[in-house]
């Protein structure tokens, strides 16, 4: 499979030169805990969907679900302890074996090469210090990892749920990306970075071919999708945006909250994201999927950061949220978008949650609420409509146009709309 490469303007994602969307579903404790035979089904089933990006932790996930694979990089006696200062070449077989059937259906893979539990002074290893890679394993683990896995052309994110604001923590990811570098020259490089945080020093932004955010799991900070990504499509270097981790389908909320997030709030997530900066793509995550929940598995011994237990993996793989996540990836490709413009100057007193969008020939705007609003300027000139995005179907919209503004009143859905204004 050809590489993704960088659209001229540092904005999209190109695939055999033309324009790609990136899809991704979040499984990042593939190569731990899923049999040949569940990868072969989970591949089919999320090829069928559409979706064309995977997300994997190279080395294991240290909140993942337990499994009795007895697959691991390095020797280990619980399976969450490992003497890192030997490699295991059957584990990196297997992941290449899996790499190897995903890339034949089309995927393209964003492997990350070193999880913050693995690095000094992150809040993972406030949590579980018994995992920190000693420094001088640090480049032969990452030698192994980029030449096991470079020939399919993944984007290799460097970091994983991290911030920087720990001089040991970054001086670990300096030589992690100057590992990278070395071993994998061609490859687009990315940092995946902890929820609600737009900390990336210049030094690595600089090292970057895309803008990773993640917009999270906390209940109260959803805002964020839209937030970040302002933030990070209005940043030098420019590259293209992606909220690669926003708030996961039925997972628990974060702080050990009580409640779920649901299908309505992660298709509020998505389109927050595209709509405002980030987007080159957009990131899935059901919540038994990402950490591969089985009935009658070890437990966890290290636990983590997430709240309410999972749902098996057979049922977290059909929630039914991953087809709005879908719909929205046709949507751009059917409609040629690959860099909308936000253009939330034409909303007059609006809430922060309504987000708009201007491309060559159309303006978007994305309603959560079934609410009247105001648009600012001349529109007599555009043809107005929306999709329900509850049945995904286009409904009739009206908008009252005068010289200088037009309202928006109700329209016949109930749930959150796209409303399109063509010329």
């Amino acid at each position: 499979m050809e590489p993704l490469q960088i659209s001229q303007d540092k904005t999209y994602l190109l695939r055999d030169k033309k324009p790609f969307f990136w899809l991704a579903d979040t499984c990042w404790s593939a190569f731990t805990n899923i049999t040949k035979d569940e990868w072969d089904e989970y591949l089919d089933f999320r090829q069928s969907q559409g979706f064309n990006v995977l997300q994997i932790n190279t080395l294991p996930q240290w909140d993942r679900c337990g499994s009795r694979l007895d697959c691991f990089p390095f020797p280990t006696k619980d399976g969450f302890r490992f003497d890192f200062g030997t490699l295991l070449p059957d584990y990196f077989l297997r992941a290449r074996q899996m790499c190897q059937k995903a890339v034949d259906k089309g995927f393209t893979l964003m492997l990350v090469v070193m999880w913050c539990n693995y690095v000094p002074d992150t809040w993972a290893t406030k949590i579980c210090s018994d995992n920190v890679m000693p420094k001088e394993c640090v480049e032969p683990v990452i030698r192994k990892i980029c030449e096991s896995f470079n020939e399919f052309n993944p984007v290799y994110a460097v970091s994983g749920d991290t911030g920087f604001e720990a001089e040991e923590t970054l001086k670990r990811y300096r030589l992690a990306a100057a590992c990278v570098d070395a071993y994998a020259p061609n490859a687009l490089k990315a940092w995946h970075i902890k929820g609600r945080y737009d900390g990336l020093p210049q030094e690595l932004a600089e090292r970057a071919d895309l803008y990773l955010y993640q917009s999270g799991h906390n209940p109260g900070a959803q805002h964020m999708a839209h937030r970040l990504a302002e933030t990070f499509s209005a940043r030098t270097p420019r590259h293209p945006v992606i909220n690669s981790e926003p708030c996961y389908e039925q997972m628990g909320y974060s702080h050990h909250k009580y409640g779920r997030f649901r299908q309505k709030d992660i298709r509020h997530a998505l389109w927050n994201s595209l709509l405002s900066g980030a987007s080159a793509g957009i990131t899935y995550g059901a919540h038994g999927v990402w950490n591969w929940q089985k009935p009658g598995m070890p437990v966890n011994p290290i636990g983590g950061e997430g709240f309410l237990r999972a749902m098996s993996v057979g049922q977290a793989l059909r929630f039914p949220g991953a087809e709005d996540f879908v719909f929205a990836k046709d949507f751009f490709t059917r409609r040629g978008i690959t860099h909308p413009v936000p253009c939330q100057e034409l909303l007059i007193d609006y809430p922060e949650n309504i987000r708009a969008a201007r491309t060559e020939h159309e303006i978007l705007i994305y309603v959560p609420v079934n609410a009247p609003f105001t648009l600012r300027g001349d529109l007599r000139e555009y043809r107005a409509s929306a999709v329900d995005l509850s049945t995904r179907k286009v409904i009739p919209f009206e908008l009252e146009c005068e010289p200088t503004k037009a309202r928006a009143g109700l329209h016949s859905g109930y749930e959150d709309v796209v409303v399109i204004l063509e010329k």
